[in-house]
């Protein structure tokens, strides 16, 4: 059963492209007709490819890897910040730290900085300090709160990327492409698909389009997630029932040898 259908994404919105002389021709294949002057994506082929994006997270979320949101255009910063911290994602939907992902130690060294000021802050030293220096250390903590609060969990690269519009998140794909990371985004008709390995050819500009699509893909995310705790815990109940056969049979041994003697 598809995750979304075609009336959903018309009623978001998601059909209309860019004016016809801002468009990449690249993005032809996803383009339906031209109205007054506008292209109109063809969202049969949304269909399928949401369904194709969201089968892929599902697999990486049952794997136990994160996906990076991305979305720091102003209609969709709450969205993703929602729907990816609903999932217990990672998102950057502030400015975008370059060197986020091809620099990934030093960004790690900043949010280790935030920990250990959290960590300050709930020691006696704290209170030795004069207020010029809380002052100092709390707007330097709420700084990286800002950018990095967010990514705090990600301790390692994630497996893949969610991006709305490429076109403004374009320092995200290009490190990811550099470090052969899968990007999946909602790429409009002003966009290049060429190098994105997951395309949602939608109308990225439109809040309740964004919300459609990242809302499936976050569903995805969750079963996903959800799948995988389920299929652990039946190991570790198959674990246990070996254990227990085990004992039950050392303990026949036991008998047995004593019948002998």
């Amino acid at each position: 059963m598809p995750r979304t259908n075609f009336n959903e994404l018309l009623d978001a919105g998601a059909h209309f492209g860019h004016l016809k002389r801002k468009w990449n021709p690249n993005m032809a294949p996803y383009i339906f007709m031209e109205k007054n002057g506008i292209h109109i994506i063809d969202l049969q082929k949304t269909v399928v490819k949401i369904d194709e994006a969201a089968a892929a997270l599902k697999q990486i979320a049952k794997s136990g890897r994160k996906v990076l949101f991305v979305a720091t255009k102003k209609q969709a910063k709450d969205i993703v910040a929602d729907l990816a911290g609903g999932a217990n994602m990672p998102y950057v939907v502030e400015r975008w730290p370059g060197g986020m992902l091809t620099n990934f130690p030093t960004i790690r060294k900043a949010v280790k900085k935030m920990i250990s000021i959290d960590k300050l802050t709930k020691e006696s030293a704290w209170d030795n300090l004069s207020k010029r220096e809380k002052l100092q250390i709390t707007r330097q903590r709420a700084k990286l709160e800002k950018i990095l609060g967010s990514i705090i969990d990600l301790t390692r690269l994630p497996a893949a990327l969610f991006i709305v519009d490429v076109l403004k998140e374009k320092i995200a794909v290009r490190e990811a492409q550099r470090l052969g990371i899968p990007v999946f985004a909602m790429v409009d008709t002003n966009s290049d698909p060429n190098g994105i390995d997951f395309v949602i050819p939608a109308n990225d500009d439109a809040s309740q389009s964004i919300k459609l699509i990242v809302g499936a893909m976050t569903q995805a995310i969750k079963e996903g997630m959800t799948e995988r705790k389920v299929e652990r815990e039946k190991d570790d109940d198959s674990d246990e029932s070996e254990v227990a056969d085990d004992l039950i049979g050392d303990e026949s041994d036991e008998v047995e040898v004593d019948e002998v003697e």
